[in-house]
């Protein structure tokens, strides 16, 4: 059984699929605590594959693509969701904070280290060795807490400005960081614009 938060329609907000129309599986529980964290995932509902699949089938009309998310997903997927998920006819991608494994054959990996997030609680060290895209929360760390992930093994590279606590915005730093690092991309979190989950 998967101890899901919520299964639901919506368009990616952020990252290389910003815009695309998304079916969302959230699951329930973090191993870290972001202190910018905006997402209440502890509450679940106990849902086994085949109940995800039915659900994901009734609401997703023609959308092809799963976003699988947390919380941590990688605490709780594993390669029978996967498998069903592919048997289904879905495209699946994940993102993660990399500190665990993640079942083969998943489409997508967008990796979120929090490894330097100042108050962060638990260890955020990244296991895993390669991911499709990298989205690093910039909240105005040292060039060379960015600069180490630029050459993970991934093939696009995003810079988020935090949603700080203290309603500080980072939009204008990140900005200006990516102008001087052309490496980065700028990932605005669109769904908050847009009033959508």
């Amino acid at each position: 059984m998967y101890r899901v938060n919520e299964i639901f329609t919506s368009l990616q907000g952020e990252g290389y699929w910003t815009g695309e129309a998304r079916v969302f599986i959230r699951f329930s529980g973090c191993n870290l605590r972001c202190p910018f964290c905006d997402t209440d995932h502890e509450p679940f509902t106990e849902m086994s594959a085949e109940d995800i699949i039915s659900e994901v089938r009734r609401i997703a009309g023609p959308v092809t693509v799963v976003a699988i998310t947390g919380g941590e997903p990688s605490l709780q997927l594993n390669t029978e969701l996967v498998r069903a998920l592919h048997d289904a006819g879905f495209f699946i991608q994940v993102e993660t904070n990399g500190t665990r494994r993640l079942p083969e054959d998943i489409d997508w990996i967008t990796l979120s280290p929090k490894t330097d997030v100042k108050g962060l609680k638990g260890n955020g060290e990244v296991v895993i060795e390669h991911a499709d895209e990298v989205k690093l929360v910039y909240e105005g760390q040292e060039e060379r807490l960015i600069d180490k992930w630029a050459s993970f093994p991934a093939d696009h590279y995003f810079l988020q400005p935090c949603d700080s606590p203290d309603g500080r915005s980072f939009v204008g730093d990140t900005i200006q960081y990516i102008m001087r690092h052309p490496h980065w991309r700028l990932s605005l979190q669109t769904h908050k614009l847009c009033g959508i989950r």
